[in-house]
């Protein structure tokens, strides 16, 4: 009799048939069960995060769209401002050293190099820098009023006076320096007109210092928005 039973065992599960209890799963494993009909839970969950997501990537853009264009606009205007330094400080060179030739050519140059070097050094310097989160406020500010002083009055001077320095000198229309005494003799015939130069330098000043402030509020509310939304 057990011979056969252990026969008649062998071949149930030949067949695939195999008797009730005999491939339950351990008490301590909970199997997961759902209902026909019912949609997975982590599924309704991810179908409900993903649109929120998509919102909160959408504001971040716009947050980031309308910060750039006022960076934009206020470096363009910053640089705008050092290109008319470079005319103002090109046509205080032509008049002391009389001189009227290649007008076209030192005016765009003193127009053109002027504004490109202060975007690019508050590019640089000041935004790359403040996104980096390198910079203070107060580094932002000095770092700002530096680019004004530098690239708006300074580098606008001594371009056009290097410019039309080699023009006085190629056409001779002033009398030559005497050896030893060059530079002293240059800044002599500009020195009462090279005041002027002043006015753009309390300008850029305070552009500068505009700017920072400006481009350090534009980016802790963009952050603040960004963490918000987080």
């Amino acid at each position: 009799m057990a011979a056969l039973g252990r026969e008649a065992g062998a071949d149930r599960r030949a067949a695939g048939v195999v008797p009730a209890g005999a491939g339950e799963a351990p008490k301590d494993i909970k199997m997961p069960t759902y209902i026909y009909g019912q949609s997975s839970p982590s599924l309704g969950d991810a179908n409900l995060r993903k649109p929120m997501v998509i919102e909160i990537i959408e504001k971040k853009f716009e947050y980031l769209r309308k910060e750039k264009t006022l960076n934009i606009y206020g470096t363009v205007t910053f640089g705008t401002t050092a290109g008319f330094s470079g005319i103002l400080a090109n046509l205080i060179f032509r008049h002391c050293f009389k001189v009227k030739h290649d007008a076209l050519k030192t005016y765009a140059s003193l127009t053109t190099l002027p504004f490109l070097s202060t975007i690019v050094s508050c590019e640089l310097l000041v935004r790359h820098a403040l996104y980096s989160g390198n910079i203070s406020r107060e580094n932002c500010v000095l770092r700002s009023s530096l680019i004004g002083i530098v690239c708006g009055v300074l580098y606008p001077i001594a371009l056009a006076f290097s410019k039309n320095g080699r023009l006085a000198v190629k056409y001779h229309t002033v009398p030559l320096p005497p050896k030893g005494r060059v530079l002293p003799y240059w800044l002599l015939l500009c020195q009462t007109e090279i005041k002027a130069m002043v006015i753009p330098l309390i300008l850029q000043t305070a552009l500068g210092i505009y700017h920072g402030l400006e481009h350090y509020a534009i980016f802790e509310s963009t952050l603040e928005k960004t963490v918000h939304e987080d």
